[in-house]
């Protein structure tokens, strides 16, 4: 299924996927973190698709082989941003719903997808739970176990991080892998096999959006006014969603999801993987692959 990207346009981008499974089964579309890439599915996807789902792996702008169609579009990383690529990968691909499913910045793209559009949207699996950022409140600390887990974020804000970032992009990624799933065992040629989606030529100038928008560090793109507007209301998903936490991820710590149980109005199960990190499909692809055929029971 990853032998060959296909490519699509959509929206500001020309979209590279990988897809697999009949065209009238159940839609999934899996959506990979930063800094990982389509790679965290690699046996999440085949599968789904074994079990009858059709399934969708694109990369998210600035990685692999997805890029701008115009060279004036800016280069946002913002939450709308990403959130708007999935509904328009919807369209391009002739797809009216779905599952989203994802992790970090996936995760992400699939909450503001089924907050903002659920009438695209079946069913949710989010790894960490609600993952709209609350921008306003982005000045608050956390603990300081907390913000020493985010020492790339505060990089980035600075001149600096931004020239690391484009000079040392693998070695960085290669830190955070290890910083964010202290069990998880991987090897050269699975970190090399990500790796090469980070050579996107967009790469830089996206994550380092990100990650300044999210914290108050570089405004928003005109053309995601309104959906940021709705998006800094915290919206209630109101789809059924299944939320997973790993059980040693070194960013996010597992909880028992009920601080963020009013953020879903419909079916909701909340579960804690053990021993798994913050790489959650790849580290442990069954229970990722359960918590689809979960939500698609609810």
């Amino acid at each position: 299924m990853f032998d060959t990207a296909k490519q699509i346009n959509a929206g500001v981008l020309d979209v590279g996927y990988y897809e697999g499974g009949a065209e009238n089964g159940q839609a999934v579309v899996l959506l990979h973190g930063f800094p990982y890439d389509v790679q965290s599915y690699r046996e999440v996807a085949p599968e789904l698709v074994r079990r009858g789902y059709r399934v969708i792996v694109p990369h998210l702008r600035g990685h692999g082989t997805t890029t701008f169609l115009d060279p004036a579009t800016p280069r946002s990383g913002q939450q709308a941003a990403i959130g708007q690529d999935l509904v328009h990968l919807l369209d391009a691909l002739s797809i009216e719903r779905a599952i989203f499913a994802g992790y970090d910045w996936g995760g992400r793209a699939a909450c503001v997808g089924a907050a903002l559009w659920p009438e695209r949207c079946s069913g949710l699996v989010s790894v960490n739970s609600y993952l709209i950022q609350d921008i306003a409140k982005s000045s608050e600390p956390a603990s300081a176990k907390v913000e020493r887990g985010y020492w790339y974020q505060f990089y980035f804000q600075t001149e600096r991080g931004r020239r690391g970032l484009s000079r040392n992009r693998a070695d960085i990624a290669k830190i955070m892998w290890r910083d964010n799933s202290p069990t998880w065992d991987f090897d050269d040629e699975t970190f090399v096999r990500s790796a090469t989606s980070f050579e996107n030529p967009d790469y830089v100038d996206v994550v380092i959006h990100s990650y300044r928008h999210r914290l108050g560090g570089a405004d928003g793109f005109p053309e995601y006014v309104g959906h940021e507007d709705k998006l800094a209301k915290q919206p209630v998903i109101s789809v059924p969603a299944v939320t997973l936490d790993g059980g040693a991820d070194g960013v996010v710590a597992a909880t028992d999801g009920k601080a963020s149980a009013s953020k879903f109005s419909a079916k909701r199960v909340h579960r804690v993987i053990p021993n798994v990190g913050h790489n959650l499909p790849q580290e442990a692809p069954s229970a990722f692959v359960d918590a689809i055929l979960e939500v698609s029971s609810l």
